[in-house]
């Protein structure tokens, strides 16, 4: 597992303690595009459920896990796809 990846893993265990939690490094389908780095690491796909998003709006899930992962999003991470449920959804 990348750098990168493994600090997204580490940032959305600490702020919403997942029930389930895949990232999918999906740089290298991206290569050679405006904002792709070479050595990828620059665009993911996060599928996440957590309790906190209990009673939330989509909108608002994207904000919370944009603002656990700031320091990614300002830096290495190019684009984020994001799919952010609550149990039982």
């Amino acid at each position: 597992m990348g750098e990168v990846k493994q600090r997204i893993e580490a940032a959305l265990t600490a702020a919403f303690q997942p029930e389930s939690l895949e990232i999918t490094d999906d740089s290298s389908l991206h290569a050679g595009h405006s904002g792709a780095p070479d050595g990828g690491e620059s665009h993911f796909t996060v599928h996440i459920t957590a309790s906190a998003f209990s009673g939330k709006s989509r909108v608002e899930r994207h904000r919370m896990v944009n603002a656990a992962l700031k320091e990614e999003l300002a830096g290495p991470v190019h684009a984020l796809a994001l799919k952010a449920k609550a149990p039982g959804e």
